[in-house]
Formats: structure tokens, sequence, C-alpha cells
């Protein structure tokens, strides 16, 4: 092998950098070129790359986001979108790709090594939704934002005797929701995973309230059916039956512009460096990912195929911690 490719895909997550700047390193190491494609796929499909040397991945360890980019292709959902990358990697005698995202990232990766190109996927995504890793890079930094702002919210909620309704990303996955939630000690937390009754949300706010609490802080997931402001909007209507002043706190993409911490920078720099010992060694087809402890090959068509369960014995918990 003497040439691979690296692209990140999907939203962006603080880490990525990090795992480019370990796919670039460790494949200059072995003597091989590294061709950095700008866009994601989008970049793949218009023949948008160059060459990156150990310099152009000089100081960004520490930088959050992409510096390849990212954004949506929708014709490489497409069998002719997916041929054309092909050709576009074989003008440039692309021999391999890694692939560092999400979903619908490794969706794309399982595609192209199902038409028989060697493909290494790299799990990151702030959900940390995907099957095949127990924790995805960017998930430890984005719960560390999120968790500061409830930390934050909680001192003017305490002083002005308010709820505040905190909006956390999560479309269709209540991770960051559930584990902010516990971690910040939120009164109730909302997730898409779970049905809830808005009724039972103000009840739950009103008992807070009447037992003295100086604020109430109830998490939500953006994707649950509740969000925050179908919540607002019911407790707007009943609001004898929350007691509190209520506020909505949406914290949207700031979750994914954290500089990354420890552990997303070491998490990624291990998967980063897997991918490429995994096309060294020829294993292809397969994600890398962090499991009990240890970096692991999980097969693509396994990743794709499978939903990864949320641990909902965490929800009761931190009911029974809801005194």
């Amino acid at each position: 092998m003497k040439r691979i490719g690296v692209l990140t895909s999907g939203g962006d997550a603080p880490g990525m950098n990090a795992a480019i700047r370990a796919v670039v390193r460790t494949g200059l190491s072995r003597g091989w070129e590294v061709m950095g494609i700008r866009n994601g796929y989008a970049g793949l499909f218009k023949d948008t790359m160059a060459p990156m040397g150990a310099r152009a991945v000089g100081g960004i360890i520490q930088q959050g986001g992409t510096i390849l980019g990212s954004s949506r292709c929708p014709e490489f959902k497409t069998q002719e979108g997916r041929q054309q990358a092909l050709r576009v990697l074989e003008k440039h005698g692309i021999e391999a790709l890694v692939v560092i995202g999400g979903n619908g990232s490794q969706a794309g990766a399982h595609a192209l090594s199902q038409m028989g190109f060697p493909v290494v996927g790299v799990a990151s995504t702030i959900d940390n939704d995907l099957y095949g890793s127990e924790i995805t890079i960017g998930v430890d930094t984005a719960l560390d934002v999120a968790l500061i702002a409830i930390d934050q919210l909680k001192v003017t909620a305490s002083s002005h005797h308010r709820a505040f309704i905190v909006e956390v990303m999560g479309r269709d996955c209540g991770y960051l929701a559930l584990m902010t939630g516990i971690a910040g000690g939120a009164e109730y937390i909302v997730i898409p995973e779970f049905e809830t009754d808005a009724e039972d949300v103000a009840d739950t706010i009103r008992k807070a309230y009447k037992r003295g609490k100086a604020h109430a802080i109830i998490v939500v997931a953006e994707g649950a059916k509740y969000n925050a402001q179908g919540l607002c909007q019911y407790f707007s209507e009943h609001h004898e039956r929350v007691g509190f002043d209520l506020r909505i706190t949406t914290l949207g993409h700031v979750q994914r512009g954290g500089t990354p911490g420890a552990f997303d920078r070491l998490l990624a720099t291990r998967l980063g460096a897997a991918a490429t010992e995994y096309l060294a060694q020829g294993k292809f087809g397969v994600l890398a990912g962090l499991n009990k402890g240890q970096i692991t090959a999980t097969p693509l068509v396994k990743v794709v195929a499978t939903k990864k369960p949320l641990d909902l014995s965490l929800l009761k918990l931190s009911e029974l911690l809801n005194l």
C-alpha cells in the first residue's frame, strides 16, 4: 500500500482533529502518502483533496471541529454517485480510505466496502449512538460542555427561584440528555426512547417546589416527543401545576464546538492509529471502536444493521435521586 485517504463526515465532534492527526502521522510512519479529502463525501465526489504531511496536522490536536470540513452529499447515496467516488479514488491512486464519523458516515463507508474498496471506519459522534463502540469521539467533551451550562444555570435559577428547561442535542438518541441530567442533578430527564407525559413532568416539578427547592432543572433531548418548546407551552397553560417561573435554554450546536478534553484526544488518537493498523493488516470493512477499555474492530455490516441500546435503568436511577 502506497497511498490512503482520510475524511470526516456527518456532524463534527470534538476530537476529530486528533483522529485526523493520528491517521496522518501513523500512515506516514508506514511510508504511505496520506490524502486529506475535504468536506466529507462531497469532497470525494467532487475531487477536492490534497496531500497531508506531518506539519499539516501540527497544532490541531487541541482544536475542536474538523480541519477537513464536513458537508452533506445526497449524490453519494446513489450507486452512480458512489461509482464516481471510486473513479476519483482510482484517479489519485488511493488504495484505502479511513472514514471518521457516525452512523450516516459509516453507512457510506459500508457501501464503499460492499463495492470492494478497502475502508476502515473510526467511531466519532457526540450522540454516542453508533454500534461498535461503547463511547465515541466527542461524547465526553460534549457532556462537559452541557454540564458546565447546567451548573451555571443552577446559580441564576436559584437566585430567581426558577425552573429551567435545558434542551441538548439528540434527535434520535437520548444519551446526552440522560447522562447530562444525571451528572447535573436534574429533576427530570426527557428522552426520545421513553414516552413522557407532560403532566408527569409538571407534577414532579411542582413537588420539588413544594419541598422548598430553590430551582428545578429539566433536561430534554431535542428529538423527544415533548421538546423544550412543547413543554414550555404546556407549562404556560398550566402554571399552577409547576409553581416555578419557567425559562428555556437551548444548548444546540455549542455542544459540538468545545475544545476536546484529554479523554477525547486520547480516544481519537488511539482509534486513528488503530485504523491505519487495520489497513496494514488487511483488515477492511471494520469500525475502530472502544469496548471494555480495548480498541476493537467491529464489521461495518454489523455496525449499520444494529441499533445501539440505551440503558434505561439509568433513567430510573435519576428518578430515585430526585428528592
